[in-house]
C-alpha cells in the first residue's frame, strides 16, 4: 500500500524528495528510504537530479520510471482509426492513422493491427512492448454475444468472429469501450469531471450519444447500451420505429448534426456554407455562436431547445450532479451554446445540474482509451508484492 501511495504521488507531483514523499505519505526517513530503495531495485522509479537552487542543502529527487510499462489506444470511426501509445506515466509517445475503407471482418483486424504497429513504431518500440490495448468504437459490444450493436454505420465490425480474430492477432490484453464513455474516462480524470462521482457527459458530434458516471463508475447497460441516447423518442421530432434499422431516433433528428441544414432552411439562414455533412452543422453552429441576434441566434437557440429537450429525459431519470456537454458540434457553440442549454433545461426540468463544456478537447475519445488502458496496467505494474 504505501509502495503504490508513493507511485500515485509521484504521478501526480512529479519528481519528489525523499523527505517530501514521507511528508505527503506519512511515512518515516528510514521507511520512505526502504520504500524508494525498493521502487528502484523493481525498475519503477529512477533519481531524476536533486533540489539544486532550492534553500538548504540539496535532496535527490525521483520520479516514476515511464519506460517501465507502455500501453495503447485505438480510436475507431467509420472513416479511419487513429492509434496512440503512452508510458505509463501517461506521455504519449507515439502515434498513427490509416483510413479505414474496408467492409469485412479480416480488413477489421489488419487495419487494427497496421494502426496499432504504426503507433508502436512511432513510439520506438516493438509490439511486445505495449501491456495493454483499448479500442474504442461507436455502439458497444454485446457481453452476451460478443456482437457490436447501436453502430450499423461501422463497416466491418459486425462479425461474430471478429473478437476472437482480434485476440488472435494481438499478444496483449485487448479490451473494447464505447467511445463517448471513453471521453467521459477522460473528463473525469483529466478535466470537467475531475472530483465528480455522478454525472452525465452528452457527446454531439457525428451522432449524439451519453456516457452515464453512477457512484464514479461507468453505467454500461445489460447489453452496453446505456447512453446510446441517440434513440431517445422526445417531442418534438417525429416518432422513430425500427431504430436500429434506421441508426436513428427522436433525440438524433432533433439535435444531431443533420438538424442543423434543417433548422437553417426555417430561420433562413442565407449562404449555407459548403462542405461535408459534419463541416456544414459545424459551420453553422460557430456562426449561431459568434452572431448577437438574427436567424445564425435563433438557429443556435432552436439547436438548444433541442439538446434541452432530450437532456430534461435523463436528468429526469439519473439526477446527476453534473452535465459535461462534449463533441465537435458542442465546442463549435461553446459557452453561448452552453449557456442557452442551461436556460432551457432551467425550465424543461424539476432538477438543474450544472452544465460545463467539456476541457478535454484534443482527441478526447483516444485519451480516454489510453486513460482506461493505463489504470489497470498501472494496478499490475505498480503491485510489488507479486
Amino acid at each position: 500500500m504505501n509502495d503504490r501511495a508513493a507511485l500515485d504521488l509521484l504521478l501526480e507531483h512529479g519528481p519528489l524528495s525523499r523527505t517530501r514523499i514521507g511528508k505527503l505519505t506519512g511515512l518515516s526517513k528510514p521507511t520512505a528510504s526502504q520504500l524508494l530503495a525498493r521502487l528502484e531495485a523493481a525498475g519503477l522509479v529512477v533519481a531524476t537530479g536533486t533540489t539544486a537552487g532550492r534553500p538548504g542543502p540539496n535532496a535527490q529527487l525521483y520520479s516514476v520510471n515511464a519506460t517501465s510499462a507502455y500501453v495503447a489506444g485505438l480510436d475507431v470511426t467509420p472513416e479511419r482509426i487513429r492509434a496512440a501509445v503512452a508510458d505509463v506515466a501517461g506521455s504519449v509517445v507515439g502515434e498513427f492513422e490509416v483510413a479505414t475503407p474496408g467492409r469485412r471482418a479480416e480488413s477489421v483486424v489488419r487495419q487494427v493491427t497496421d494502426a496499432l504497429d504504426g503507433a508502436v513504431k512511432a513510439a520506438g518500440l516493438a509490439r511486445a512492448d505495449v501491456h495493454r490495448v483499448v479500442i474504442g468504437t461507436p455502439g458497444a459490444f454485446d457481453p452476451g454475444t460478443g456482437r457490436l450493436r447501436y453502430a450499423s454505420h461501422l463497416p466491418g465490425w459486425h462479425s461474430p468472429t471478429l473478437l476472437d480474430e482480434l485476440a488472435a492477432a494481438l499478444p496483449m490484453p485487448v479490451e473494447y469501450e464505447n467511445d463517448v464513455n471513453l471521453a467521459a474516462i477522460a473528463e473525469q480524470r483529466l478535466g470537467a469531471a475531475r472530483g465528480h462521482d455522478d454525472f452525465v457527459l452528452l457527446w454531439n458530434e457525428g451522432g449524439l450519444g451519453a456516457a452515464l458516471v453512477i457512484g464514479g463508475r461507468l453505467h454500461r447497460g445489460f447489453t452496453g447500451g446505456a447512453g446510446e441516447v441517440g434513440f431517445l423518442p422526445v417531442p418534438g421530432a417525429p416518432l422513430v420505429r425500427h431504430v436500429t434499422k434506421a441508426n436513428s431516433g427522436g433525440f438524433q433528428e432533433l439535435a444531431g448534426g443533420q438538424a442543423l441544414a434543417r433548422l437553417a432552411h426555417r430561420f433562413g439562414v442565407c449562404d449555407i456554407p459548403g462542405g461535408t455533412h459534419n463541416e456544414v452543422a459545424t459551420a453553422l453552429i460557430t456562426r449561431g455562436a459568434q452572431a448577437e441576434q438574427g436567424p445564425e441566434r435563433e438557429l443556435l437557440r432552436a439547436f438548444a431547445t433541442g439538446l434541452a429537450t432530450g437532456l430534461a429525459s435523463m436528468v429526469a431519470v439519473l439526477d446527476p450532479e453534473l452535465v459535461v456537454l462534449s463533441g465537435a458540434l458542442i465546442a463549435a457553440g461553446g459557452e453561448p451554446l452552453r449557456e442557452l442549454v442551461q436556460s432551457e433545461l432551467g425550465e424543461l426540468a424539476a432538477s438543474r445540474p450544472r452544465l460545463v463544456i467539456g476541457e478535454v478537447d484534443q482527441l478526447p475519445v483516444l485519451r480516454g482509451a489510453l486513460e482506461a488502458a493505463l489504470v489497470a496496467t498501472r494496478d499490475e505494474v505498480f503491485d510489488t508484492t507479486r
